[in-house]
């Protein structure tokens, strides 16, 4: 979909440079990237939203399932389920899945910016962030973390940790540490699985 400029790979290169790194680059000339809303209005620069694509070989259909070819086409646009911005340039920056960001107290709360910070602790080798269920704020932070044996840590370190590097309202709540992380086939967090037990017995479920 996208494709890096020549530029990118300078050695040594400016800041905006060093930015263009971790994007995903810009749009092939055919092809339209937008951000929207939740409402299906487009956001501002820099600004985060659901990223959508629209192109003359975008796929046409979902075979005998019109549901969901209707939540993933809209007007032309194929919704990628995937949190993302524009910068001023029209390079693209993928920030989540739009399934695994956690909505607590009203605020847009997205999982990979918390497992980013966590991963930095030395007592920390592997975690994935979840929402878990919440009386006060609909949802909140949950950090479940597979402990580095050879660096010793609790729950309330982290937490501390979580607060001097990012928001406060995006810090975990709570801490689970387990031995190992389930995984789908190709090798990814299994969140989906994460996520049950403590949805399993709530009106309002999340997959």
């Amino acid at each position: 979909m996208t494709s890096l400029a020549k530029d990118l790979h300078i050695k040594d290169g400016s800041k905006k440079q060093q930015k263009w790194l971790v994007s995903a680059g810009k749009a092939n000339a055919g092809i339209q990237v937008a951000i929207l809303d939740d409402d299906g209005n487009s956001v501002g620069v820099g600004k985060a939203g659901e990223i959508v694509v629209r192109h003359k070989h975008i796929m046409q259909a979902y075979w005998n399932d019109e549901e969901a070819t209707a939540k993933t086409i809209k007007n032309g646009f194929l919704h990628m389920g995937d949190i993302g911005f524009l910068d001023e340039d029209g390079f693209l920056y993928i920030v989540d899945r739009k399934k695994d960001m956690i909505i607590s107290g009203g605020e847009n709360i997205y999982p990979r910016e918390i497992e980013t910070v966590l991963q930095q602790h030395p007592a920390v080798k592997e975690v994935a962030v979840i929402g878990v269920p919440d009386d006060v704020w609909g949802e909140a932070v949950k950090a479940i973390v597979v402990n580095n044996n050879d660096v010793s840590t609790t729950e309330n370190e982290l937490i501390e940790f979580c607060k001097k590097e990012i928001a406060s309202y995006k810090k975990p709540k709570s801490i689970t540490f387990v031995s190992e992380l389930p995984r789908i086939a190709t090798g990814k967090v299994d969140k989906v699985r994460l996520r049950e037990p403590y949805w399993r017995d709530e009106a309002r479920g999340v997959s």
